[in-house]
């Protein structure tokens, strides 16, 4: 049964994501800038592996996908747990989230997109990392994790609830706030295009981030997104 929303609480919402626009357009927009010095940092092996890992993942990573949200919740008061960090549906929401990973997966195996799994393998420092020893390697993965694998995957789960209130569905399975940021990360990352493969590419990228999405909206638990950035996306 779809709720009224007062007057007020549209407002919230709207600055909601307009601060989380704003604030994620922003960064973007610092590392473009910056990019060249950026990626020059990165790859430096005169400078701390961590050290690199922490600027690159908190100012680059989190700011794209983290920060925005942070702020809101900040300002809203809002604790993550009551954006499905619980215990609700847990098992079934973590099993069915990964169930959309399935499309994407069989299209790299064709594709020939596939390596051996090993999750963040596909960030940068990962690699260089895992060869740093303890305890860098220790310390710079648990950074990874953060800003690639939680604040990626919980970045979608709040801008999703946001826009689902404030753009309800009537249909159980349709759901504004989960296609919106479907299509919002293949335009992030560049999963689109007019060749079949790019095309099959795109399809099974909005099936993956849809339905881990609708997953969240039908068991009430948002485990199942986060799980899917820490175990799968980046790592084959």
């Amino acid at each position: 049964m779809e709720t009224t929303l007062t007057k007020n609480r549209k407002k919230q919402l709207s600055q909601d994501l307009w601060i989380i626009c704003i604030v994620s357009f922003a960064v973007l927009a610092i590392c473009m800038l910056v990019n060249d010095k950026m990626k020059s940092f990165v790859f430096d092996p005169s400078i701390n592996i961590v050290l690199r890992v922490l600027v690159v993942g908190v100012g680059g990573q989190f700011g794209l996908a983290g920060l925005g949200i942070t702020i809101v919740c900040i300002l809203r008061k809002e604790k993550f747990q009551s954006f499905g960090l619980n215990t609700k549906n847990l098992i079934p929401a973590l099993l069915l989230s990964l169930a959309c990973c399935i499309p994407d997966f069989i299209y790299c195996v064709i594709s020939g997109n596939v390596h051996a799994w090993c999750p963040f393998w596909d960030v940068n420092t990962t690699p260089e990392l895992l060869k740093s020893g303890f305890p860098y390697n220790v310390l710079g993965m648990l950074i990874t994790a953060v800003c690639w694998g939680f604040f990626e995957g919980f970045n979608y789960v709040v801008i999703r609830d946001k826009l689902s209130e404030l753009y309800p569905s009537r249909y159980k399975f349709w759901d504004w706030g989960a296609f919106v940021c479907a299509i919002m990360c293949i335009l992030v990352h560049g999963a689109i295009g007019v060749t079949p493969d790019a095309v099959v590419e795109m399809l099974v990228t909005i099936f993956l981030i849809y339905g881990m999405l609708l997953v969240r909206k039908l068991t009430g638990n948002a485990w199942g997104c986060v799980l899917i950035f820490m175990v799968y996306w980046n790592a084959i």
